[in-house]
């Protein structure tokens, strides 16, 4: 089977070899995206990276189109650690290795930190954190003062949310702020079963598809040849044998790395890091094993049929029908929704937003290509679709934002970065009426 799997990789390397640059072409990017994981870490966190504060300056409209509508999908804001066991974990290996004298005094220090970590984390696995909080009251604000027109009066705010408290908290914490805004606003707010179907699409032939013989191996042997903890472990412990026969390296680093990460959506990032530990090499090739790991699982891609982005049809049909009823409202206001990042990333994917929809046969080649995870789904990543026109009945126009920022489609536009409202449908219903479950 292993060879059918390299013959598999070959043959399709060779068919599309022709469609694809040259590595030394390739460089310059992946070279860019080592060089932004040097100067801030906190990019290797990948989805558990905290939201960024957008920068860049928004394009303005058309002559004479305002805007009048928003349709939303955002991730929950920054949270803990879901299990108690990444917490718990990490404590007892470096613990018991203490007690048997057996860490580096680098090993205590960091034995010292995960004991604050967990401290700080007990009973709030998986829950909003403050800046989490904090930076769903800063997306909402923004919102309101880019597009203050959708905002006016008493338009109604229709938001929904997954029925995991961390995206209902996110939610109110987002029409909070709305509020404090505009105290005129009609809100309504929900959280339930009923609307899972598209909020939160469960859909077993596809999840089985995503983790097919295909994907694991090179999921495998990617991460053989990118992930390395014996620096790491060795700098920690001051017995060999005993970190050979007595201690999984290889979970406990990875442990570690995902404390590291997670680290910075909470308070203690103002106290303590456990960043240091790693060196630029070691972060970046972590990072990168995991970038390729969100692709196979979620990406377009071919080794487990290039239907993953399809998980989330129901959600963007929602999106459409929605956007098609508010058109015909004359001040509709928003459509918010509140879940996470594996629909996030899917949708976007589905979307073709910034060519997220490519497919990629060499995972060395996912970063040259652009396809960076941490630009989709940090914590509170959003998609926006900001709808204008120049007069109730007109013509109907739009751009997208992903994480507030313009992104780009895969379809034509005289316009850009706006798009034409029946142009956008006309491409993607057709798009998702051509899928076969």
């Amino acid at each position: 089977m292993k060879k059918l799997f390299i013959s598999f990789i070959i043959l399709g390397f060779a068919n599309n070899i022709q469609a694809q640059k040259t590595e030394s072409e390739y460089s310059d990017y992946e070279s860019v995206i080592r060089q932004e994981i040097k100067d801030n870490p906190c990019l290797s966190a990948s989805n558990y990276l905290a939201y960024p504060t957008p920068t860049a300056p928004l394009t303005a409209a058309p002559k004479g189109y305002k805007p009048f509508y928003i349709s939303h999908y955002g991730r929950h804001g920054s949270r803990y650690l879901i299990g108690t066991e990444d917490y718990d974990n990490p404590v007892n290996i470096l613990s018991a290795a203490d007690k048997a004298g057996k860490l580096t005094d680098l090993g205590k220090d960091v034995l010292r930190r995960v004991k604050m970590i967990r401290e700080e984390s007990r009973k709030r696995e998986g829950e909003l954190t403050q800046l989490g909080a904090e930076q769903h009251q800063q997306i909402a604000a923004r919102m309101y003062e880019r597009f203050p027109e959708v905002f006016k009066g008493d338009v109604c705010i229709d938001a929904k949310s997954t029925v995991v408290i961390r995206c209902i908290l996110s939610m109110e914490n987002e029409l909070h702020q709305l509020l404090i805004k505009n105290p005129k606003l009609r809100i309504t707010h929900d959280a339930s079963e009923h609307d899972m179907y598209f909020m939160n699409q469960q859909d077993k032939p596809l999840y089985e598809k995503k983790r097919n013989q295909y994907s694991r191996v090179l999921n495998q042997e990617f991460t053989q040849k990118h992930v390395n903890y014996d620096r790491l472990l060795n700098s920690l412990f001051n017995d060999t044998h005993y970190l050979k026969y007595e201690v999984d390296g290889n979970r406990l680093g990875h442990l570690l790395f995902k404390l590291a990460c997670n680290l910075q959506s909470t308070e203690l990032r103002k106290q303590i890091t456990l960043y240091d530990i790693f060196t630029n090499d070691e972060l970046y090739e972590l990072w990168k094993q995991s970038n390729a790991n969100w692709y196979l699982g979620y990406g377009n891609s071919k080794y487990n049929g290039g239907t993953q982005p399809f998980s989330q049809r129901n959600l963007l049909r929602n999106i459409i029908h929605q956007a098609d009823s508010c058109i015909q409202i004359e001040r509709p206001g928003a459509t918010l929704r509140f879940g996470h990042e594996t629909m996030v990333m899917p949708l976007t994917c589905l979307l073709g937003l910034n060519h997220f929809d490519q497919q990629v046969d060499d995972m060395e080649q996912l970063v040259s290509r652009g396809w960076v995870n941490y630009k989709v789904f940090p914590m509170g990543a959003n998609i926006q679709f900001i709808f204008y026109r120049k007069q109730f009945g007109g013509d109907v126009i739009f751009k997208i934002l992903l994480n507030e920022n313009e992104a780009t489609l895969p379809i034509h536009s005289d316009i850009a970065p706006y798009y034409h409202w029946q142009d956008f449908k006309d491409y993607f219903l057709n798009k998702l009426n051509g899928y076969r479950e």
